[in-house]
Formats: C-alpha cells, structure tokens, sequence
C-alpha cells in the first residue's frame, strides 16, 4: 500500500494541475470501488472549484467551493494520472509498479484551469482497494480521518510526545508505530528504516523507551527524530522526480536507493563497524527488516 511519502508526492503532482481549477465534467464508470461512490457524486462535483489539494496520514483531501470535501484513498494499486496535451503523467513514486491499463480507469475528472488550460485527471485501480467519499464541513470530523494520531511530519513529533504516546504499552515498538491512532500515516516500509536509523529493536516493548532516566529519553529523542527525517528524505526523492515534471510510468523513484533494510534480506548491514547482516522477520503478518546486531 503506498506510503504517506508516496502519497504526498501525488498531492504534490497532482497540485499544479487541479488547486484552482473547475471540474467541468466528472464520470464515475463504475457504481463503486472499496465502497460505493456518494450519492449525486458525478452532480455534486461537475461545475465546482477545487479551492485546495491536502493530506491527511495516507489520505488525500480535495477542497471543493461551495461544496463536499472528497476524500480520497488510493488503497493496494490506485493511482492518479495526469493526461494533458503535452502528454500523459502518472505523479508519485511506488514501491510497487503501477497499472496504466485503461479498462481500470474508474474515475476521471475533466478540469480546466483559470487560465483555460484543459487537462484530465484519471483515477485508476486494477484491484479497487481506493476509494472516494464525501466529507461535509471539515474533513477531520469525517470517521474515515477522525481519531487519527500526530503527523510524522515537521517538528511536531519529538522525544517527549513520542514517549508520552508510547508509555505503558506493551506491544512490540514496530506495532505502536504503525498504529494510526498514535501517529498517522506511518507503514511498513519507513518504519522499518526509522528504526533501522534510531538503532532499536523492532520487537522490544514499546514502553522502555518511555521510561523515565536519560537512556529512555535519548532512546525517544533518537527515534522520533529518526521518523521525522526518514519521511522528509523520502518525500524530498519523490519530489524530485516531479518538480521538473518528468514523466514516470510509476515504477519505484529514488528513495529505494537509500533503503538501509527494507526489503533487503542476507545482506550485510550498512551501520559502520556493525558486522551484522539484515533479517526478515514476520510481526502481525508482515515482513520487518532489521539488523539484530546493532538495534537493541
């Protein structure tokens, strides 16, 4: 599923072409995907302004003038492609390929921008994981976002509330973080390479580093400022690749050249002087990544 990264980089692709612009047609092809579309969807957008592109965790927010905000979710394999005269464009960056095959087109947005120029956004989803629902009023009310955790993102997430949301708990440090409830938007991918980075265990118990003393709090302190950078790093690699509006046919960017562990299997740890090798492991059904030799 893609990450927050991979999802900022589509808001951030998609920005330049719809913030601004009117939806002068909007076709549903289908009656749903994960979950059947609004009622009036197609009525209650066509003629609309998009005001504004957000994010929320792994959720994309589309605000309308006068109207719903749409919710968007790009589940297993969704992607948004761009078709303009100059040619087609598929933004964001995917550890997994993504499908161009027209008969998975679901969704498409005809827009025009305020200075007349015309484009098309396309929703497609081979396995119809994503969806689209309507927000009304303001999007963190909607239970889809509601009770969502702190972002990732920024200098909102350090040691002391990193610790404060992470005291008593019992569960291995790697399942509290991809609770979303505690911090959103974080998956599998870059919490293996946060931890990886912060130099701790994925399976100690996520409370001793909420403990009180100075170890703890280095321990926190290291690990929220390893997650912070390890978003922005892959955020400033997907960005890259559309700031100069590159075409990319999905496949994964450059951030996976700077993978430390994940999806990196038997080979030797890149930590200096460490001498380990990296292991999978399997935690609630999902692949962890991780050098037992030097995260504690």
């Amino acid at each position: 599923m893609p990450e927050l990264p991979e999802v900022e980089t589509v808001r951030r692709g998609l920005q330049p072409v719809l913030e601004g612009a009117r939806l002068v047609r909007v076709e549903a092809r289908r009656p749903d995907l994960r979950f059947p579309f609004p009622k009036d969807f197609s009525a209650r957008l066509t003629g609309k302004t998009i005001t504004a592109l957000g994010r929320r965790a792994k959720y994309l927010t589309m605000h309308i003038d006068g109207g719903p905000v749409l919710i968007c979710h790009l589940g297993m394999s969704g992607s948004f492609r761009i078709e303009t005269s100059d040619g087609s464009d598929i933004p964001g960056v995917f550890h997994h390929e993504r499908s161009k095959s027209a008969a998975h087109d679901h969704v498409v947005f005809d827009v025009v921008s305020a200075e007349g120029a015309r484009s098309r956004v396309i929703f497609n989803d081979p396995r119809r994981f994503g969806f689209m629902l309507f927000a009304e009023g303001t999007p963190d009310t909607h239970p889809m976002l509601a009770g969502l955790g702190v972002e990732p993102t920024g200098n909102t997430l350090d040691g002391v509330l990193l610790a404060s949301l992470l005291e008593g708990r019992r569960s291995p440090l790697k399942a509290a973080l991809l609770d979303q409830r505690l911090i959103a938007g974080l998956g599998n991918i870059y919490v293996s390479e946060a931890l990886w980075r912060a130099g701790l265990s994925p399976l100690r118990e996520s409370g001793t580093i909420a403990k009180a003393g100075k170890k703890a709090a280095g321990q926190s302190e290291r690990l929220a400022g390893a997650i912070r950078s390890v978003i922005a790093d892959a955020i400033a690699a997907g960005g890259s690749s559309l700031r100069d509006y590159v075409r990319t046919d999905g496949s994964l960017g450059y951030f996976q050249h700077s993978f430390a562990v994940y999806d990196r299997e038997g080979e030797p740890c890149s930590t200096p002087g460490c001498g380990g090798q990296i292991e999978r492991i399997v935690q609630s059904g999902r692949s962890t990544f991780y050098c037992r030799t030097c995260q504690r």
